[in-house]
């Protein structure tokens, strides 16, 4: 069974979710999943910058949590 490590997620706007996952399976090289929203993410002009934004600062926070497991993981 793979290993799977949450690497960051959150609401895009308030009902579309993305997740990011380190996964790591038994005998193959480790993999970054992200699973996006089914559907269209849909906001208004307004609250666009919101949106993405959100979507930023979501894979940031998984970019810095990945590093900091390559560190002591060595991946």
């Amino acid at each position: 069974m793979p290993k799977r490590t949450d690497l960051s997620a959150g609401n895009l706007n308030g009902s579309d979710r993305l997740t990011v996952e380190l996964i790591e399976p038994t005998g193959k090289p480790p993999i970054v999943a992200i699973t996006w929203p089914t559907e269209p993410t849909v906001s208004t002009p307004a609250q666009f910058d919101q949106v993405v934004a959100s979507a930023m600062r979501l894979l940031s926070a998984a970019v810095v949590k990945l590093a900091a497991i390559r560190v002591h993981r060595r991946l």
